[in-house]
């Protein structure tokens, strides 16, 4: 199980920076001009700017994955479910990403991929975490 817990943490941990890395240009500059993204692929959405995405970014890929990190580093009873709930709700940003701006680019494979892979690692932790620690227990149970 360390190793899941491992790539649980690298997961969470580059989720979180480069949601950071994302979100702050976005919010400083909600024109998009310093990541180089035209105000044009928010014409099938509900925002005038980038500056509303960014917030979101930042809170739901951001500071949740880091909230999860720190309930995973100090074994938060529980925590695996905060490790799902995160990798559920990057699914359903770069879902409804996907359908705002309508095009599918590289980096969305990759964060489906990072969903992918925390949903993974919540449910063999939590699996895990089920499991009697004793050996003979589930010899017992058969």
């Amino acid at each position: 199980m360390k190793l899941i817990r491992a790539i649980a943490i690298a997961t969470l941990s580059f989720l979180g920076i480069t949601s950071l890395i994302g979100a702050v240009p976005l919010i400083l500059e909600p024109s998009g001009r310093l990541l180089s993204m035209p105000l044009s692929l928010l014409e099938h959405s509900p925002f005038q700017s980038f500056l509303i995405p960014g917030i979101i970014l930042l809170t739901a890929n951001c500071m949740l994955s880091f909230w999860g990190l720190a309930l995973m580093l100090r074994k938060t009873r529980r925590y695996e479910r905060w490790i799902a709930l995160q990798g559920c709700v990057l699914a359903g940003w770069i879902t409804v990403q996907i359908a705002m701006i309508r095009t599918v680019i590289w980096a969305h494979y990759v964060y489906l991929g990072v969903a992918a892979v925390l949903i993974l690692c919540a449910w063999l932790l939590r699996k895990h975490e089920a499991e009697p620690a004793n050996g003979i227990a589930n010899i017992a149970r058969g």
